[in-house]
């Protein structure tokens, strides 16, 4: 068992989403949305980070991480779950980004997806965005969308990521899942490979350039469903961000695509939920004809009225999505407000609401993540705290100091 398990097991008790491992700091979890410092874990020498990151990265991307300084991977440990794995190298040597992926999907009933996102699971052809900040929960959505989809038709799904975080057993679906860097070079390759494969779905993991959003364009024009994320704030900006991607003497082209094959975005950012957990609010545009014009046109700056007239397709905008959740009592006003794109306009509905936000309490939770992690009964680390023995030359400056310092030398005496 490697080292590192133990802080794995440690962060699903805590209720974390990620660990954060820096060199020469202590490890740290973000707990709701909070980051909180791992109670009784010493600080981590380089040295002693980079024997820790050593013992779970796989071999290729150990050789990418020596060449790149930076790798993505996914590490699993059975009955507890997968995590999806970042290394980097800073000013003071490795670091590691650990996210965790639970070993059990969550339904579309447990994130409480509205009909009019389950509707997209329907349908035949199209391109479908699901959109937000890093760490919003796009992924889970997804993986909470193509559940759905499993269970209710029977299709072929292929799905294209880096690293893949969600595993999906077929269902009543036949599900490929591939992995960039590992089952493919790349993501635009992997896409046009995929009209080969006979999908009827496709899920990209990201869009991240101009050759990828084209093929994912090409692929929903040619009459298969393909979702893929983008981190853009809003639903409106979603659609000028695929477009910028292209040169201005393509972009009117794009818009045509665009307007032909976009059926829905889904734009969302998370939210502390009262008294604790995160909860998700969503921004929903559905392409009904009026948007397909404004996209055609480029006359995206319409398409949150048009968005306001559709509130019968099931249209939300961020702002009322962030005001029933105060006023449902899940989030509270000044966490709302904070996490508002429009603020002017989310104030005014407020007023209209009799809503009151006090800036002064922005902050104030900030403490209560750490709280739920202090007097955790937290077992001893499973393998001895790694040394410098047969260490291989740092690619940094050493520390300053000859001695090292086992700072779980009680661990290992406990051990007889």
């Amino acid at each position: 068992m490697a080292w590192i398990d133990e802080l794995f097991k440690r962060m699903v008790e805590a209720g974390a989403s990620d660990l954060h491992l820096s060199s020469c700091t202590q490890p740290m979890f973000r707990i709701d949305g909070d980051m909180v410092t791992v109670a009784d874990c010493p600080e981590l020498s380089t040295s002693q980070l980079k024997q820790i990151l050593r013992e779970i990265t796989p071999d290729f991307n150990q050789k990418e991480f020596e060449s790149r300084w930076d790798t993505d991977f996914a590490y699993e440990i059975e009955e507890l779950g997968r995590f999806r794995c970042n290394l980097f190298m800073d000013r003071k040597g490795p670091g590691g980004v650990f996210r965790l992926i639970p070993s059990d999907i969550l339904t579309a009933s447990d994130l409480n997806l509205p009909k009019a996102v389950l509707d997209l699971c329907y349908l035949t052809k199209g391109l479908v965005v699901v959109t937000g900040p890093t760490g919003s929960g796009k992924s889970t959505t997804l993986a909470a969308m193509m559940d759905h989809i499993n269970k209710t038709r029977t299709d072929h799904i292929i799905t294209i990521e880096d690293p893949i975080e969600f595993v999906h057993p077929n269902k009543k679906c036949l599900v490929n899942q591939r992995e960039v860097r590992r089952h493919t070079s790349d993501f635009k390759s992997a896409l046009r490979a995929a009209l080969r494969e006979d999908p009827d779905i496709v899920l990209v993991g990201e869009m991240r350039d101009l050759e990828t959003v084209e093929i994912a364009l090409e692929t929903a024009e040619t009459g298969h469903l393909v979702f893929g994320t983008l981190h853009t704030n809003t639903a409106p900006s979603t659609v000028d961000r695929i477009i910028d991607q292209f040169p201005a003497n393509r972009q009117s082209q794009i818009r045509t695509m665009l307007a032909s094959s976009l059926k829905g975005v889904i734009a969302q950012t998370l939210c502390k939920r009262q008294p604790k957990g995160r909860v998700a609010a969503l921004e929903i545009m559905i392409v009904n004809s009026a948007i397909a014009a404004n996209v055609r046109e480029g006359k995206t700056h319409q398409i949150p009225s048009a968005m306001q007239m559709g509130g019968k397709l099931g249209m939300c905008s961020l702002n009322d999505s962030l005001l029933r959740h105060v006023m449902d009592g899940i989030v509270t006003p000044e966490e709302a407000f904070m996490k508002g794109v429009n603020k002017g306009d989310l104030q005014a509905k407020f007023n209209r609401a009799n809503i009151r936000v006090d800036l002064s309490k922005i902050g104030d939770d900030s403490a209560r993540a750490a709280e739920a992690d202090d007097g955790m009964d937290l077992d001893q680390p499973a393998a001895p705290f790694p040394t410098e023995h047969a260490m291989e030359p740092e690619p940094t400056a050493p520390p300053s100091g000859g001695n090292f310092s086992d700072p779980f030398e009680q661990f290992k005496k406990t051990r007889g």
